[in-house]
């Protein structure tokens, strides 16, 4: 699950760590252009270390603070600084998030709603031996526990230090190793109907300034039925100042205003970028593309949970709603 708008501080780059051992078998075609490398469970040891972003990672000047506003970002702006960002604190958001999130949990929100309770993807036991691609997947704890019920996921990220991250939860664990692809979501690198479900927990969809198009990649790679399951900020949020307390919860800014949040070094480089999109723009995003809107779930603030989330706290969960997950199926 990825970080909301306003992300962690920043930390210094991590020191690249080689990822070891690994192998399968399990391939998948490659039939669009794409340029960066693609990682799977059988990239040879040591080859992670030297992935894309690595060198921008190593020469960059890490500021105090990056300048946040609001302007457009383009697609292939929006796409670098969303790679380099989660390399660079990838490992910050994992020590941050990681006890919650687990190792093996599909959780879909701050909020706390598992899949193991809510049921979005379908029956869990009917999960076992279909095909899952897990778009923005982090450290792969979704796909972890979609492989626990027999499922086989592919976890996607743009980040390589996410990835590795995956790779090492795996590790330590000493059970099956997740198969990994470092690839932009709106450039999906596998054959049209490869998979049979698709989903993401926070992860891609707001930090792709095409969503259309990736949501159209996303209808070209999932075979008929299958069904196409994401959560993100509930978009009302984007009229509200990004802050857990008070000051949360009166209105500053147009919901209509899809100009996206960005945060840009000294030279006017996106370091970080944010799209929004308002429930009707989804809607016909996915329309467009050919999905079947299901269900929009909007989860409640758990009573129990006292727990707060950069803006997400107790006290805006239980005044506006922080998620929206959109339930949709491929016809």
């Amino acid at each position: 699950m990825a970080a909301a708008r306003g992300p962690a501080p920043r930390m210094p780059p991590p020191d690249p760590d080689p990822v070891r051992g690994g192998s399968t078998q399990r391939r998948f075609p490659h039939p669009l252009p794409y340029a960066r490398r693609i990682m799977t469970v059988d990239t040879p040891p040591g080859q992670w270390a030297d992935g894309p972003g690595a060198d921008w990672v190593e020469e960059a000047e890490e500021a105090d603070e990056d300048l946040a506003l609001r302007r457009e970002a383009a697609a292939d702006e929006t796409s670098r600084a969303s790679r380099h960002w989660w390399d660079r604190n990838a490992d910050d958001y994992q020590d941050e998030h990681g006890a919650f999130l687990g190792d093996d949990r599909f959780t879909w929100c701050p909020e706390g709603l598992d899949e193991a309770d809510a049921r979005l993807l379908g029956d869990p036991a009917a999960l076992s031996g279909l095909d899952v691609l897990e778009v923005g997947a982090g450290a792969a704890q979704c796909s972890r526990w979609l492989a626990a019920r027999g499922a086989r996921p592919v976890a996607l990220d743009i980040s390589h230090r996410q990835l590795q991250h995956a790779r090492r939860i795996d590790e330590e664990r000493g059970g099956p190793l997740v198969a990994l692809v470092q690839a932009d979501a709106a450039v999906l690198p596998f054959a049209d109907g490869a998979f049979d479900l698709a989903c993401s927990a926070y992860g891609a969809v707001p930090f792709s300034a095409d969503t259309a198009e990736l949501m159209r990649e996303v209808h070209r790679v999932l075979r008929p039925g299958g069904r196409w399951v994401f959560s993100v900020t509930h978009p009302i949020r984007w009229a509200f100042p990004d802050e857990p307390g008070e000051e949360g919860l009166t209105a500053t800014s147009s919901y209509f205003d899809r100009t996206p949040y960005v945060e840009q070094d000294e030279q006017g480089r996106a370091t970080y970028v944010e799209h929004h999109r308002t429930l009707g723009d989804r809607v016909r995003e996915l329309t467009g593309a050919g999905f079947r809107l299901l269900d929009l779930v909007e989860p409640l603030w758990p009573e129990e949970l006292e727990q707060s989330w950069g803006g997400w706290s107790p006290l805006r969960g239980r005044h506006l709603p922080g998620t929206a997950i959109f339930v949709t199926r491929r016809d």
